[in-house]
């Protein structure tokens, strides 16, 4: 340092060592590691054919990642077919899945998710709506019904009255119990739901024991929301509603007992990363262990786009008519009977070699906990996106080697996305570091780590998570820390400074 250059008011109370690290003109701060993982990119061969070329149209023209069109769009389909059919994924095993799925698509505020669930949901907002023109329809004609019905009544009545006065008491009862039944009135059929109390969605559930689709375009608020300490009875039946073929009791005082026969519920939504990655944090640590994240099956978290050029024409209309016709398709068959279906022979020997692999590499000691849970849940993934690829084919018998190959090729794709979904939260010191290195000019100079964590900036919101971020700054020779001796006796304290570059 020369004499034209300013010192430093801190240096006079930096011990020597310090002070000469801080003054070396040979150390210079090392790059932080990437903290994202990579991950594998979509390729159009994940989807049948049917569906390919209507998330190269969205993807393109609202310039977002295809991973993010194709999720959704898979997760929709996983909505309609519901539980109209199941899969046994062993041949004689009594182990059943329901092929709903639960997906989120995870990329910053620009990263156009809302546009992506907009198209991708976009055929079931069209069932809804013809659902909903047919209600009204029905629901005229039950009213028609149910005043003609009262008429029928009065007239019954009045005629019980002279039978009765005839003293024909049996004529009486039998002309009243002859029209007694009410007409069952009409019931709206729901895809979609957004924001519904625990309660009310079971009731909605025993009105469409098919399944519903639960659609929040910010999932990170309902999430936090249900891993809260409030949240816990509706995080329980939640949870319960991923398998797709559970049941679930609720009793309470003033609505009584309320019995959900069929809890089959999917859901897509889109999120931040910095948003999920607490929640991720809070699985990792064992805060809120309960498996919620880990069923987050279609968790894709892409590259972002970082170029853009302007895309102006028209959607593809064949592309369109296809999905549309696809979805209608997959509605139209009937929710009764359900049918079960089983691997043919050559697909289960694909499925069975996976299988083996996958669980026995999803057991090796070097993962996570956290991860491997995860990791051990996806069987029951690709079994269900093998059932739903045979039925976007037009199957409906037996799920074939090549509805099983397509699926089995999610597993490695959803993985890698796993991977850095996790990694995000299990590298959290890294993350932190990198927070304060972009925000170092809002600390004063020197800094303490309690005034870090008065900041309470996302990721630092411990102290614990604030000495990480700063011991990984000091590793990588970004801060120089030293202590200062208490006053009046009291403890020292740790400062530190940001190397000069």
């Amino acid at each position: 340092m020369t004499t034209h250059e300013q010192i430093p008011p801190f240096l006079a109370e930096m011990p020597e060592p310090a002070r000469a690290s801080y003054l070396s003109p040979g150390i210079a701060p090392k790059p932080l590691p990437c903290e994202l993982t990579r991950v594998m990119p979509w390729h159009d061969e994940l989807l049948p054919a049917d569906l390919r070329e209507y998330v190269r149209d969205v993807a393109e023209r609202t310039q977002c990642p295809p991973d993010f069109i194709g999720v959704a769009l898979v997760v929709a389909v996983s909505a309609v077919v519901g539980r109209k059919f199941t899969i046994h994924p062993k041949q004689h095993d009594d182990w059943i899945v329901v092929p709903n799925q639960w997906g989120v698509i995870i990329g910053r505020p620009s990263a156009m998710k809302s546009p992506a669930l907009k198209q991708a949901l976009r055929p079931l907002h069209a069932l809804e709506s013809r659902a909903r023109e047919q209600y009204g329809l029905a629901e005229a004609e039950h009213k028609a019904s149910s005043e003609l019905l009262e008429m029928e009544r009065n007239a019954a009545k009045a005629k019980a009255k002279k039978l009765l006065g005839s003293g024909d008491k049996n004529a009486a009862l039998a002309e009243l119990n002859r029209l007694s039944s009410d007409m069952q009135a009409p019931v709206l059929r729901r895809y979609i739901i957004n924001d519904s109390t625990v309660e009310k969605l079971g009731e909605l559930l025993n009105e469409n024991p098919n399944g519903l689709l639960l659609v929040r375009d910010e999932l990170g608020g309902w999430l936090a929301t249900i891993q809260s300490e409030d949240g816990s009875v509706a995080r329980a039946f939640y949870l319960e509603c991923f398998d797709g073929n559970g049941s679930f009791t609720y009793d309470r005082i003033g609505r009584g007992t309320i019995f959900i026969e069929s809890c089959c519920l999917s859901l897509i939504g889109g999120v931040q990363p910095s948003r999920i990655a607490s929640l991720v944090r809070a699985a990792i640590s064992g805060e809120l262990d309960d498996g919620l994240i880990q069923r987050l099956q279609l968790a894709v978290y892409p590259d972002d786009i970082r170029e853009w050029r302007l895309v102006d024409r028209w959607p593809n209309k064949a592309a369109t008519e296809r999905v549309d016709w696809v979805i209608d398709q997959l509605d139209q068959i009937p929710d009764e009977p359900r049918s079960a279906l089983r691997f043919s022979p050559e697909a289960q020997e694909i499925f069975n070699a996976w299988y083996t692999r996958h669980m026995r590499e999803s057991r090796r000691e070097e993962l996570h906990p956290a991860l491997q849970s995860h990791f051990l849940k996806i069987p029951q993934t690709i079994a269900g996106l093998a059932l739903l690829f045979e039925l976007i084919g037009g199957g409906q018998q037996v799920v074939s080697a090549e509805a099983a190959t397509r699926a089995i090729g999610w597993a490695a794709y959803l993985m890698s996305h796993a991977q850095r979904l996790y990694g995000a939260a299990i590298n959290a010191p890294l993350l932190g570091a990198r927070l304060l290195l972009e925000r170092q000019l809002k600390l004063p100079e020197p800094f303490t780590a309690r005034e870090v964590r008065q900041k309470d900036w996302t990721g630092l919101g411990s102290q614990d998570a604030v000495n990480n971020a700063l011991a990984v700054l000091a590793e990588h020779e970004f801060i120089v820390g030293y202590e200062v001796a208490g006053e009046k006796g009291g403890r020292p304290s740790t400062r530190y400074v940001w190397r000069k570059t």
